[in-house]
């Protein structure tokens, strides 16, 4: 796709405040029925903003047909929100939720076939959310955040000593400082080795900056991994009846793969496997075009 398709700013209120978001709408008949056409709802992962690397994504749902919907969480992006780039499980799930609710409520979408896109830590909330719906006809999970202590396990192995207990002491301090009303600590999301940072592996700023967009801001809440630790996906995945699509990196290094299938497995999905690393399914990457191709071809199928 050579041609950037148009989207249309829109907002809609969580919890009481304003989320940003952009609406793709479908082009031709692809996928559409007398009710309308499908509403695919997605947001970003870790720290991410929706002018992120989204927009290629969203593109190739509309030129299929579907509708998109993207969006900031609260305290991210150009969302509205107190405290700013905190990670909460809880209020992005809740967004996810709102998001749905106002998608349904665009022109033209059949309300009945929402499709609910994540990735990484976001691929998580979609089979959290997906399972506490009636209302989902299908779950795209890509490259997803599972399992919390497998992942940290899999990070902390390759992290040294200094840093992976530098940034637990920070989450700790946050979290008293918190209590207190005290501003809280903030790191890098993505760090060079051996400096303080969520993601400090070899390459993880060069990968992250490739799709990283205006709005995006390299820090967040230093308590994040003890926020990360509540992630418990697997019941959800037993609970969750929309058809579900799984992608996974075998060779990636910052969400373990084996726990990634565990998890399709309890959620009864297609899984499709891309001999890559976590970022590589992503725009500017070699497994990009494969990745998004395989989404729509499974909307095809089940939609």
């Amino acid at each position: 796709m050579t041609s950037q398709m148009t989207f249309t700013e829109v907002s809609f209120g969580s919890a009481g405040d304003t989320c940003s978001a952009w609406h793709f709408a479908g082009a031709g008949s692809g996928f559409e029925g007398a009710p309308g056409r499908p509403v695919v709802v997605m947001a970003h992962g870790f720290a991410g903003t929706k002018d992120s690397g989204l927009q290629p994504f969203a593109e190739r749902f509309a030129a299929a047909g579907l509708d998109v919907l993207a969006f900031d969480y609260r305290g991210f992006g150009t969302s509205a929100g107190q405290p700013r780039q905190t990670i909460s499980i809880d209020r992005q799930v809740q967004d996810f939720h709102s998001a749905v609710t106002h998608a349904q409520t665009l022109a033209d979408v059949d309300p009945a076939r929402v499709v609910l896109w994540g990735s990484s830590l976001s691929g998580g909330h979609v089979i959290r959310v997906g399972a506490e719906r009636a209302d989902v006809a299908a779950v795209i999970s890509m490259t997803p955040l599972t399992d919390a202590l497998a992942t940290g396990r899999l990070i902390m192995k390759q992290y040294s000593t200094t840093t992976a207990l530098r940034s637990t002491a920070n989450g700790a301090v946050n979290r008293v400082a918190g209590r207190f009303g005290r501003a809280p600590i903030m790191m890098p999301v993505v760090a060079d080795p051996g400096e303080s940072g969520a993601l400090a592996l070899e390459g993880a700023v060069e990968s992250y900056l490739s799709i990283a967009g205006p709005s995006w801001r390299n820090e967040v809440d230093a308590s994040v991994g003890l926020e990360l630790a509540k992630i418990r996906t697997k019941p959800y995945a037993k609970r969750l009846r929309a058809p579900l699509l799984v992608q996974i990196a075998d060779f990636d290094r910052y969400v373990p793969a084996d726990a990634v299938a565990k998890t399709a497995v309890h959620g009864r999905a297609q899984v499709h496997h891309y001999p890559c690393d976590h970022f590589d399914v992503w725009p500017g990457h070699d497994w990009f075009e494969r990745a998004a191709a395989d989404q729509v071809a499974f909307l095809r199928r089940v939609l």
